[in-house]
């Protein structure tokens, strides 16, 4: 199997570049300011944190609040009636628990798609090189769970390969498996290729073939009772255009 080039410095740089693009078709004025509340997948991180900036930049006056975390708490909020404006799942069946509520159906677009890969320390010796590696005795790994969209990909992909694992612990979003990775509290950890290459300097993405059986579509969404609609429906538009396809991609996204 090969590892992930990873290469995630370039992100950091990313706002600027974004702001810096020209026209996109939702730079307006900020309808007297306000703050505009995204409820974003927490692999979404890196890429939204950069295009919120570049809207705050289309927007005078406007700030971007990010709601990072599993997909699965955020529908759970939102259908509780936590306010938001926008949803950004790592999944279509967690966006499913949203629509007929705070989402019209049909209201919802792919903007994204992303596969696994298995999270290593950079400098470690474990010899992984697939997802059979995985249940070798001794090794602890940390997967994401079963309810959340990145445990259910990691389900699909170890169902595929043959492989029961027996994780040392199931955490609720990704970026929490990536941390006992990189704190060096886990051998090996099953993440989103994104996520992989944000850590580059202190984890090695290994892929594997499985992980096209479990590639996730990112769905996106106004909320029908945001509190700032055609602010929202702009920030949707910024995701789905080629600027925000740009950013997708450059933290490692594959876009529709």
């Amino acid at each position: 199997m090969r590892s992930v080039p990873l290469g995630a410095a370039a992100l950091a740089a990313l706002p600027l570049a974004l702001a810096g693009c020209g026209d996109t078709g939702t730079a307006r004025e900020g309808a007297g300011g306000g703050t505009l509340t995204v409820f974003a997948a927490a692999s979404l991180t890196e890429a939204f944190t950069a295009l919120g900036k570049a809207f705050e930049s289309d927007h005078p006056g406007v700030k971007v609040r990010f709601n990072f975390g599993g997909s699965s708490a955020l529908a759970r909020q939102i259908t509780e009636g936590a306010p938001a404006d926008v949803f950004a799942a790592a999944d279509t069946a967690t966006m499913g628990r949203v629509v007929g509520g705070a989402v019209k159906a049909g209201g919802t677009r792919v903007f994204a798609r992303n596969r696994l890969v298995i999270a290593v320390p950079r400098d470690g010796g474990t010899g992984v090189r697939g997802l059979r590696d995985l249940a070798r005795p001794g090794l602890k790994v940390v997967v994401c769970a079963e309810q959340v969209p990145c445990g259910a990909a990691a389900g699909k992909a170890l169902g595929a390969a043959g492989v029961r694992l027996r994780p040392a612990s199931q955490e609720q979003d990704v970026k929490a498996v990536l941390t006992k990775v990189r704190l060096g509290e886990a051998d090996a950890g099953l993440v989103y290729r994104t996520d992989a290459r944000s850590a580059a300097g202190e984890v090695r993405g290994v892929e594997f073939p499985e992980s096209a059986r479990a590639v996730n579509d990112y769905p996106i969404a106004a909320l029908d009772r945001a509190p700032r609609p055609e602010l929202a429906a702009d920030f949707v538009r910024l995701v789905r255009s080629e600027q925000g396809r740009g950013a997708l991609a450059q933290a490692g996204f594959e876009t529709p």
